[in-house]
């Protein structure tokens, strides 16, 4: 009965892939470049052919990539590695280089001990092929050492630059949820004014403000939103605003259709039209005009909220809408984005949106 075991299907993948590995093509150039190299070195004091030679060397060399890549996935339990991948060099350079000598003799030690020339050359190719082979793994376990640094430092930036954005997107939630109620209940303020007032304006307004926040609601916390959705909210808003004061509001909005696609966070320009409206118009007896407007130069965008209403207080402070603004702008655009704001001449006040076009 036969007592041979087949190699599975699977042994035989692990073998052709241990191959693949131990004698990938750069590996192998180098080796026979070194193996060439040192058969033209002991050609001239080697009795035999330098084609002989050079067989000796390349083998020698193809069992050392062997060893080297079998050694490097030996598991870590007693040694490390790095150590048994050098040991196994040290140990396979003279029992190679004595396998290429037996087959030379036939197979027989006797006539390679009895052969002067032959320990000699034994001796040479070995002490050659263990320095050789010791400086070459060396190299190859200082690049694997280093490539598996960057590799780590890599994957460290990675995690890092994850939960950045996960810090990042918990901030703009917590914006938003800041942001969303201010708006809301400054609108509904306005129009319970007109309801105690007892103006004939206050249903046309309520029916406005319904039709506008089913618009707007469900684009309050929209991640995609972009500068024309704004724009279009900030006008719904003002017409809003218009029908509750016809006489003292007037306004313009404009944006050019190659900006409108561009990201925008969203409320950020409805905030800035908001403050315009309750600091700057309202307040006025005469009320004025809101002009809103979108311009890019030199791939620089910005967008403007100019009224001509009362103007900026030199006691005013920066209040809660605006730092959240600035906020919302630097985590959305980073540290190229801010918020500037001037007095409007003869009298108002200009907010400018300033961000990179991307």
């Amino acid at each position: 009965m036969d007592s041979t075991v087949p190699l599975s299907t699977a042994s035989w993948r692990s073998v052709l892939t241990l191959l693949r590995s131990a004698f990938r093509p750069p590996r192998l150039l180098l080796m026979l470049a070194v193996a060439t190299s040192l058969a033209a070195l002991f050609s001239p004091h080697f009795a035999t052919s330098f084609v002989s030679i050079l067989a000796r060397t390349v083998f020698v060399g193809l069992a050392l990539l062997l060893a080297y890549d079998v050694a490097g996935r030996w598991p870590q339990r007693w040694l490390p590695r790095w150590v048994v991948q050098l040991l196994a060099i040290v140990l396979t350079a003279p029992v190679a280089t004595l396998l290429a000598y037996l087959w030379m003799a036939g197979g027989s030690v006797l006539r390679v001990l009895e052969h002067e020339g032959m320990v000699w050359g034994f001796i040479k190719i070995t002490v050659w092929a263990m320095a050789l082979g010791l400086v070459l793994a060396l190299g190859a376990l200082y690049r694997e050492r280093d490539a598996q640094a960057r590799a780590q430092e890599l994957s460290f930036a990675l995690e890092r630059s994850q939960l950045e954005k996960q810090a990042l997107d918990a901030r703009l939630r917590l914006l938003h949820a800041q942001i969303e109620p201010h708006f809301l209940f400054n609108t509904l303020a306005n129009v319970q004014q007109l309801v105690e007032s007892g103006s004939p304006r206050a249903a046309p307004v309520l029916q406005s403000l319904i039709a506008y926040l089913r618009a707007a609601v469900p684009t309050l916390s929209n991640e995609s939103a972009t500068l024309g959705n704004e724009m279009a909210l900030v006008k719904a808003y003002l017409e809003l605003m218009r029908m509750r004061m016809p006489d003292r509001l007037a306004f313009s909005v404009s944006v050019p259709p190659e900006l409108a696609v561009l990201r925008f966070p969203p409320m950020a320009l409805l905030t800035l039209v908001e403050n315009a409206v309750r600091h700057g118009i309202d307040p006025s007896e005469s009320g004025g005009n809101i002009r809103v407007e979108a311009r890019e130069q030199a791939g620089i965008v910005e967008v403007m909220v100019a009224d001509s209403g009362m103007g900026m207080r030199e006691t005013a402070t920066p209040g809660t809408g605006l730092n959240n603004l600035r906020e919302r702008l630097r985590a959305f655009f980073g540290d190229a984005a801010e918020l500037q704001l001037s007095d409007q001449p003869p009298h108002g006040l200009s907010a400018v949106i300033v961000f990179p076009k991307t």
